[in-house]
């Protein structure tokens, strides 16, 4: 089968773009990780320090398209609701 001039660009495109994803995506991984241990531990410093740079990869990493934006906005929503739990005062 013939492989045409645009379909071999398009090919290496994609072996560029997925090795971009891919980078990104495990550095997000490895920033959510953090954010998890300091959660498991309630180390309430750590959490508040991890807090806005683990959002703010999750924002680029939805701006990219490396991650959908609703699986972006479910990943803060529940680290948030974890942080809060933490970090917030109990109720009375």
């Amino acid at each position: 089968m013939a492989i045409h001039k645009s379909a071999a660009r398009q090919w290496r495109r994609n072996l560029r773009r997925n090795a971009i994803n891919r980078k990104n995506k495990s550095a997000l991984r490895r920033q959510i990780k953090k954010l998890r241990e300091a959660l498991q531990s309630k180390d309430k410093d750590a959490i508040q320090q991890l807090l806005p740079p683990t959002f703010s990869l999750i924002d680029k990493s939805i701006k990219k398209g490396t991650i959908h934006e609703n699986t972006g906005n479910r990943y803060k929503s529940r680290l948030s609701r974890q942080a809060g739990l933490i970090t917030s005062p109990p109720s009375k």
